[in-house]
C-alpha cells in the first residue's frame, strides 16, 4: 500500500526550517502569509518584542468577495502595505510561510511591493 504524505505537515517543516534564518525586527518586521483554501492572512510580526504590528485578511469587515483567488490575494496585498505605512513600516523581510512562490502567495508579494513595502 503507498501512503501518501501529509501536505500540510510538509510545509510546516519547510516553514521552519526557513523561520531558523528570517527573524522580524522592529525596523523591519515578518511579513508572515498563510494559505488556507478559502481565505489568505497576513501579518506584520515584530519577533524581538513579539508582537503583531498589523494584519489584512480576506475575513475583514472592509474585503468583499471571494477570499481563495488569486485577485484577492492582490487586495490582500494592497491593504497590508497600507497598514504597514499607517504604521510608518517601509521594509519588511518575507516569509512565504512554507508554500511555493506561486500563485497567489506572488500575486500578494506583488500587490505589496507595487503598494510601496521593501522586501
Amino acid at each position: 500500500m503507498i501512503n501518501k504524505g501529509d501536505k500540510n505537515k510538509a510545509r510546516l517543516k519547510r516553514h521552519l526550517r526557513v523561520r531558523k534564518k528570517i527573524n522580524g525586527t522592529t525596523a523591519r518586521p515578518r511579513l508572515s502569509v498563510f494559505r488556507s483554501a478559502k481565505h489568505i492572512y497576513v501579518q506584520l510580526i515584530d519577533d524581538v518584542q513579539g508582537v503583531t504590528l498589523a494584519s489584512a485578511s480576506t475575513q475583514d469587515k472592509s474585503f468583499g468577495g471571494n477570499g481563495g483567488n488569486v485577485e484577492a490575494a492582490r487586495q490582500v496585498g494592497t491593504l497590508i502595505a497600507e497598514r504597514a505605512k499607517a504604521k510608518g513600516v517601509a521594509k519588511v523581510v518575507f516569509d512565504r510561510g512554507g508554500y511555493l512562490y506561486h500563485g497567489r502567495i506572488q500575486a500578494l508579494a506583488d500587490a505589496a511591493r507595487e503598494a510601496g513595502l521593501e522586501f
